[in-house]
């Protein structure tokens, strides 16, 4: 079977390798192009499109990389049943080279000396161990309860479950919500490992920017008219700006999202306890169409790998059945630990510290950052968003100083403005502001352009 060049050219939007695999992968999900169908031969296609032959190659590529072809050389290129996923190519930009600086700035991770002892609540499972049964509640009631009281300002789910990290939640949301080729609107910057779970799962990403109140509303609306399949934005703290969702902004949002009640939204509050802005979302507004997913490892520890996940039921009921076939629960005794967290006085006023003590860090190097003429974002959560003139040259000069960042090109969708890089603040004190700061916008300025002697 061959596939029909004009029905491929009806679909293609942008004639990019990534607008070109875009359309083959909404073929294929939607199964126009059904399993061992044959595509065009890449000089067909280019020569229809207008593009060279080295753009419709790298689409094919793509569309190799998660499955969804299969290339035979002279033979030719075929529909094919994905037997692989993407690498997580972005994350390793970001992961490859933590630990090798005397001041990484890179990670985005908390302090851990910020994190509340664990003592306390280890002692209230001491002899006492909560329900280990394979048919028990996969939710600790108390733990339940918790949740839903620090929710109750801005949601009610319908059905809350804990999950194994925030990412672990959104993952499975998008397994199972999206099909190949869908779309999902996507903030620009966004985090990295967002746009890797979508190359897994065959979908494209249409961007968004943000401004200080967060996403922008005619940007919303625009790819609002694209059909995408999901929402998937951070509302407090987004990782790379700093930037948190402000009610208003989210009341002009609602108004575009109304005429598209097809969309699924996905609120990713990983930074939880630990952001300075009161929750914003848009469940009590579209409660059938939102699901929170709420982290714990920045507030209270990396390690206890937990996410609260709450929806309407017609989302997250089909997410715990299927994982039963899994994973089942996550820890009890995880779950347990983490009740005592939440409750325990001593605890509860570390977190509240340490929320303090993120915000006087990154306010002291944004302060520092503006005096010396450096423009930065993020005025909520562990981290900067940093203009530099030059990606690569702000890295290799900072690392010549012990200084390591985290490059901002894996955190795009598409350019932004010029190059960036992500700063971490969550472990850098106040009295080394400016030190760090003088690295900074040396590592930021432009070069001069070189010239022989």
């Amino acid at each position: 079977m061959h596939a029909d060049l004009s029905r491929i050219l009806s679909v293609v939007e942008e004639g990019s390798a990534t607008g070109i695999a875009a359309a083959i992968n909404r073929l294929i999900g939607a199964g126009e192009l059904s399993i061992g169908t044959r595509l065009p031969t890449v000089r067909a296609l280019a020569q229809a499109l207008g593009v060279s032959p080295t753009t419709v190659n790298e689409a094919w590529r793509s569309l190799a990389r998660v499955g969804a072809i299969e290339t035979k050389g002279r033979n030719g290129s075929f529909v094919t049943a994905r037997t692989h996923s993407a690498e997580p190519t972005r994350f390793w930009r970001l992961a490859g080279d933590t630990g090798r600086f005397a001041r990484d700035l890179s990670a985005g991770v908390p302090d851990q000396a910020l994190l509340p002892p664990i003592g306390p609540a280890l002692a209230r499972i001491d002899g006492q161990p909560p329900l280990s049964g394979y048919l028990d509640a996969p939710v600790l009631p108390e733990l339940d309860r918790l949740v839903r009281k620090a929710w109750a300002s801005v949601c009610d789910p319908e059905t809350l479950t804990i999950v194994n990290g925030s990412l672990d939640g959104i993952d499975r949301l998008l397994g199972q919500l999206l099909r190949l080729g869908d779309r999902v609107i996507v903030e620009n910057p966004t985090f990295p490992p967002f746009l890797d779970l979508l190359d897994t799962v065959g979908a494209s990403a249409l961007p968004v920017p943000v401004d200080d109140e967060g996403i922008l509303p005619d940007a919303l609306a625009g790819q609002l008219r694209r059909d995408p399949a999901v929402l998937l934005m951070q509302p407090r703290a987004q990782n790379p700006t700093g930037v948190s969702l402000t009610q208003r902004r989210a009341d002009q949002l609602v108004d575009k999202l109304r005429a598209h009640p097809d969309v699924v939204i996905i609120e990713a509050d990983h930074s939880g306890d630990v952001a300075l802005a009161e929750a914003v979302s848009f469940a009590g507004a579209l409660p059938d169409r939102v699901v929170r997913v709420q982290s714990f490892s920045k507030s209270h520890g990396p390690d206890l790998r937990l996410a609260a996940l709450g929806g309407p039921a017609a989302i997250v009921e089909p997410l715990i059945g299927r994982r039963h076939l899994g994973a089942a629960w996550s820890s009890r005794l995880l779950q347990e630990v983490l009740v005592g967290l939440l409750t325990d006085p001593g605890c509860v006023a570390a977190v509240a510290t340490a929320r303090t003590v993120y915000g006087q860090r990154r306010s002291a190097l944004k302060d520092a950052l503006t005096s010396r003429g450096i423009r930065s974002t993020g005025w909520d959560g562990i981290n900067l968003w940093i203009d530099v003139a030059r990606e690569r040259e702000a890295l290799v000069t900072l690392a010549a100083q012990g200084i390591g960042a985290a490059p901002g090109s894996p955190f795009l969708v598409e350019p932004s403005g010029g190059d960036h890089l992500r700063i971490t603040t969550a472990t850098l004190p106040v009295s080394e502001a400016a030190a760090v700061a003088d690295a900074l916008a040396e590592a930021a300025r432009p070069y001069p352009p070189y010239s022989r002697v």
